[in-house]
This record gives structure tokens, C-alpha cells and sequence, in this order.
């Protein structure tokens, strides 16, 4: 698959990275635009933390060509490096410092004057909930209270990409919302954010597109307009389940009935929301009694489980 340059973009071309006999990441093409999140999903092993460290400009590739926001980080690392806000999976704080110095040091780290890191320190602080915690030792932090002020220590530069690792890993679900209305909003402050994350339901409401990697490669490159418009599987409940049934056999459509919740539903597979909803108009006007109609799973789920099931 060829990609096309863009300003404040992230385009990877043919990356491989191997460690000794071992080919962490075998050949990945794909790209993140700016103004859009872009989930990045895969299952363990499959590279998706080497790749971001390729792209963070941290390790070198064998092969392949990497830009982020228009730079090498091979022959220019120091450019990269001043685009990017790097999140890993863990923080690796200095224990003994406050938040607040820990935002300041890496704003110095990146050049700024110590007033404006300050400033900024300041204005984060506030951004992730821990103003509170502005003049105490990083070591008192909750693991979700790291997470939140590793997410803060990305940005103190105010960078133009965003390389975030399992940014949602310990959060509370007050802070899961939180987090996802902060990247729409950077998003469409124009950044381009490249999100690597298990929890797949929390990608399906904050990206815009997702890259699907295994074994080291690329397998799918999905917007999550398309993924609206796929064969995917929904939940149906109605008061007389045998009703329902019948209604969607006259219908011409096989359903079996749900395992695996406490509420007694029927899946039936359906080609996208058009067809949804013309399904459940059918189901109104025959007189079914429904109550529930929703895809069983979120839409990112579903192509990874159908990637999934295609695996020879």
C-alpha cells in the first residue's frame, strides 16, 4: 500500500525491525493523519510497541521509511523528537520529585524558558486532575494518577503528534471519558494522535481510524466510516422471543439466540446500519414487541475478530 506525505502527518513505508533471529516488526505500511486519531491494534507480540518506538524516533528500522511530520527519524531525530509527545506504557517517574518539577524538567528538556514550562506545568496539571498533587513527590501517584501525568508530560511541549501506548491502562471510567474528550479535542486542534490500546471499546469512540497489525505486518487500514457499513453481528431482544424469530425467518434471515450475557437476546448478522434499520422497521410493523437493538460488539471488535478468525 503507497502512502502520501503530510505535514504534522505520521507515513511508515515497508518498516521492518528485527532483534537478532527474532523479526519483531516484519513490514508495516500505514499512515495517521493529522486532525484525526488513529488507533493502532494488534494482539501481544504482534510490534506494535516497536513501531512506536521507531516512530518515536528511539530505535532505528532495518528497512522502510518512516516520516513524522514531514522528518526522518533516522537523519534527524532532534526534529522528530520536537514534533513528537511520546506516552509508553509505563511512566518511569523520578519518585523523588513533585509533578510539577518532573513537567518542568521535561520542558526544559525541550527548551523552554523555566517560566513557561512552569506556565504550562501549571495549565496540564489542571488539564489531567492533579493540581492537587502539583507539589507532591511523584512516588504518593496512583498508578491511573501516573498514567494521567504521563499523558501530561507528553504534551508540556505542545507537540504536533502524539504517540500514546495503552494511554487508558489504570484508569478509573471518569477518567477513561476524560481522556477520550482531551484527544477529540487535540485532534481537532489539527494534531495527528496514533493510539496503541487493548481496550478497543474506548477506540471506538474516540478514533477515527484504525490500523490493524499481526505477526509484525499490516493486515487492514479501517476508517470507522467503513466500518459502519460492514457485515457485523446485532443483539435483538423482544418480549416473545419465538416472535422474533419468526419474523426475521420470514425476513430471510438466520438468528440464533445470544450466550454469553444475562439478557436473553437473538444475534443476527446484518450488512451494515442501512440495513439495521430497515430490519427493524420490518420488526415494528410485524408486531414484534422489541425493546433492545444493538451490534453486539463495537465495530473495531468486530473486524478484529473477523482478522482473527481468518488466521490459518
Amino acid at each position: 500500500m503507497g502512502t502520501t506525505e503530510e505535514p504534522g502527518g505520521i507515513t511508515a513505508d515497508g518498516v521492518a525491525r528485527s532483534f537478532g533471529t527474532v523479526q519483531a516488526v516484519r513490514g508495516m505500511t500505514f499512515e495517521a493523519p493529522p486532525g484525526a486519531v488513529t488507533g493502532l491494534i494488534g494482539p501481544n507480540g504482534s510490534g506494535k510497541t516497536t513501531l512506536l518506538l521507531m516512530l518515536a524516533s528511539l530505535l532505528a528500522p532495518d528497512s522502510g521509511r518512516i516520516r513524522i511530520a514531514g522528518a526522518d527519524p533516522v537523519t534527524d531525530p532532534l526534529a522528530v523528537r520536537r514534533s513528537v509527545g511520546w506516552m509508553p506504557d509505563t511512566l518511569g517517574v523520578w519518585d523523588s520529585l513533585t509533578t510539577t518539577e518532573i513537567l518542568v524538567t521535561m520542558g526544559k528538556l525541550y527548551g523552554m524558558a523555566p517560566a513557561a514550562a512552569a506556565q504550562r506545568a501549571g495549565e496540564l496539571l489542571a488539564e489531567v486532575r492533579l493540581s492537587d498533587f502539583a507539589d507532591k513527590p511523584a512516588r504518593v501517584l496512583s498508578r491511573g494518577q501516573q498514567q494521567r501525568l504521563s499523558l501530561a508530560r507528553a504534551l508540556i511541549h505542545d507537540p504536533a503528534v502524539l504517540l500514546l501506548d495503552e494511554p487508558a491502562s489504570g484508569l478509573d471510567p471518569g477518567s477513561r471519558v476524560e481522556l477520550r474528550l482531551l484527544l477529540r479535542r487535540l485532534a481537532a486542534a489539527g494534531k495527528t494522535i496514533l493510539v496503541s490500546s487493548h481496550v478497543l471499546s474506548e477506540l471506538d469512540e474516540m478514533a477515527d481510524r484504525a490500523v490493524f497489525v499481526s505477526g509484525g505486518v499490516t493486515v487492514k487500514t479501517q476508517s470507522l466510516d467503513d466500518a459502519a457499513t460492514q457485515l457485523r453481528w446485532y443483539a435483538v431482544s423482544a418480549r416473545n422471543t419465538g416472535t422474533l424469530l419468526r419474523a426475521l425467518e420470514a425476513r430471510g434471515l438466520a438468528a440464533a439466540v445470544g450466550e454469553g450475557t444475562r439478557r436473553s437476546h437473538v444475534r443476527v448478522q446484518l450488512g451494515g446500519e442501512e440495513q439495521a434499520a430497515d430490519v427493524l422497521r420490518h420488526l415494528v410493523q410485524s408486531g414484534v414487541e422489541v425493546y433492545a437493538f444493538a451490534p453486539a460488539s463495537g465495530a473495531l471488535e468486530e473486524t478484529y475478530m473477523s482478522l482473527e478468525a481468518e488466521k490459518p
